[in-house]
C-alpha cells in the first residue's frame, strides 16, 4: 500500500513550515476506499481552524504530486486525503501526549497482553521515565512502555470538553474535497 513513514517525511515539514505539529499519518479504507489521514494541531491551541486544514491539504497535495511527476508516487493509484484537527476524543501518538493530557480519560490498546489485559481504559497519571502511567478503572495503576502501545485515545468525557473549547464553530459545517 504506502509507505507511512515516507509520508511522514514529505508532510512534516509541510506541516512545520505552517507552524504546525504534525500528529498522525495513517492510511485506512483498504483497497476500495484508500484514504491518506493526516491529523496535526497549532502548538499553542491544540486545535487547527478550516483555512489550517485547507492550507495544509494544499501543500501536501503539492508535494505529492512533485513526487508523482518524478516517478516516485509514495501511494500507488488513487485515493483520498483527509486533512483535520485530531479533535477532542484524539488519539494519543507521540510520547509527550501521555504528559499532555494527564488528568482524562483514555483508552490504550497494547500490542501484547500485559497482566493478561490487552486493553487499557482509565485515567492518565502522565510519564515516569518515558514510561506511561494510567490508573486503570476497577483495577489498579499500572506502567506501560511506549513502543507496548498500540493505538490509543481520549475518551469523551464533560472535563475533557471543558479543556478543548473549539476556538470558533465558524466553518464547522463545511467540506473541503481535494482531488489527489
Amino acid at each position: 500500500m504506502a509507505d507511512i513513514a515516507r509520508l511522514t517525511q514529505m508532510i512534516e515539514p509541510e506541516a512545520q513550515a505552517l507552524g504546525f505539529a504534525l500528529v498522525r499519518v495513517k492510511m485506512y479504507g483498504g483497497v476500495s476506499d484508500p484514504t491518506l489521514q493526516v491529523m496535526a494541531e497549532r502548538p499553542d491551541t491544540r486545535q487547527l481552524t478550516i483555512d489550517d486544514c485547507a492550507a495544509l491539504s494544499r501543500g501536501i497535495s503539492d508535494r505529492l504530486d512533485e513526487a508523482e511527476a518524478a516517478g516516485k508516487d509514495p501511494i500507488d493509484g488513487a485515493y483520498r486525503l483527509e486533512v483535520s484537527s485530531p479533535g477532542i476524543d484524539r488519539p494519543l501518538t507521540r510520547v509527550q501526549d501521555y504528559d499532555d493530557w494527564k488528568g482524562h480519560d483514555a483508552r490504550l490498546h497494547l500490542a501484547r497482553p500485559i497482566d493478561g489485559r490487552k486493553q487499557l481504559t482509565g485515567i492518565l497519571l502522565g510519564l515516569d521515565a518515558g514510561r506511561v502511567v494510567i490508573d486503570v478503572k476497577k483495577f489498579q495503576t499500572m506502567t506501560v512502555d511506549f513502543a507496548d502501545i498500540a493505538d490509543a485515545k481520549l475518551l469523551m468525557t464533560d472535563k475533557l470538553i471543558a479543556a478543548t473549547q473549539p476556538l470558533s464553530a465558524e466553518g464547522a459545517d463545511k467540506v473541503i474535497e481535494v482531488e489527489g
